[in-house]
């Protein structure tokens, strides 16, 4: 849009469609970072097919596990001086012989997968153990497993013990029932989400970086101060890149320095678009790590 306003008029400057969703997201940068990325998905009905035609071309490996209901439509509308909102459908709920054929095509490619990524919110009527068992099946087979998910499915999630979760500021305050307004709260935060489970924690705080705490220690990682234009899909872009380095054999550090500057990189750029090698390596190069005593 030109400007996001009530009651006046405004006007659509562009506009476009494409695939989207968390892991679709993760697994594009990855891709695009040279990493070998493969996604899972579930999709059915007119704008499944839709959803699929656009994921042709998308380089990575595409499972569809079909589902009698449509894939949802969301909606990012994006004004030129970077103010963003966000409509979400809630999506379609699956169904028990559904849920079966998603964890037989998770199950069959655990064995060669050096990270499973659980990323996204769980349709309406599914159960939030889900993504504990999804965990705990990973972990029996060696798998690590990063988890960026909200509300019931994140604690479940926390609680069967991933390797790192990803909560953004919003969702970590659903998940510890309380307001997160200082440097203080987000240190207290990341470091009481890893005693409920996760052996670490990454809490983004948006434009400001974000806290990792792993092994007893607490680091904080900052960002250079970039123009933001659309930060929709900045999480995404910090949980991809921060895998990438980690199965690159970066330390927990190093990999959370690379997630914040994809993260960074790809808030600069208008609409979903995210941020590729080079720009993400331009803003790495500027990013500080400091440790938290």
């Amino acid at each position: 849009m030109d400007r996001l306003v009530f009651e006046d008029r405004a006007y659509i400057t562009s506009s476009r469609e494409s695939a989207g969703g968390r892991g679709i997201n993760a697994a594009g940068v990855i891709h695009s970072f040279g990493g070998k990325a493969m996604a899972i998905v579930p999709a059915g009905g007119e704008s499944g097919a839709h959803f699929e035609q656009f994921l042709h071309s998308c380089g990575f490996e595409l499972i569809v596990v079909p589902t009698h209901s449509a894939v949802r439509r969301n909606l990012i509308i994006s004004d030129q001086q970077g103010l963003t909102v966000k409509l979400n459908e809630p999506g379609a709920a699956l169904n028990k012989v559904e849920l079966a054929r998603i964890e037989k095509a998770v199950r069959g490619k655990l064995d060669h997968a050096g990270w499973f990524m659980i990323c996204g919110s769980l349709p309406p009527g599914v159960p939030a153990s889900l993504y504990g068992q999804l965990v705990a099946m990973a972990r029996k087979r060696g798998v690590k497993i990063l988890l960026d998910a909200d509300g019931d499915a994140l604690a479940a999630g926390i609680a069967a013990r991933p390797t790192v979760v990803t909560p953004n500021q919003q969702e970590a305050e659903r998940l510890l029932n309380r307001a997160l307004l200082t440097r203080t709260h987000f240190l207290q935060a990341a470091a009481q989400i890893r005693k409920m489970g996760a052996e670490s924690v990454v809490l983004s705080m948006g434009s400001q970086g974000a806290v990792g705490a792993f092994d007893h220690q607490i680091i904080e990682v900052i960002p250079p101060h970039v123009a933001a234009i659309s930060p929709i899909g900045a999480g995404d872009a910090l949980a991809a890149a921060f895998t990438w380095a980690m199965e690159k054999r970066s330390d927990f550090p190093d990999a959370l320095r690379w997630g914040v500057a994809a993260g960074t990189a790809s808030a600069r750029l208008p609409g979903l678009q995210f941020a590729d090698l080079a720009q993400t390596q331009d803003i790495y190069e500027r990013v500080e790590v400091r440790q938290v005593d």
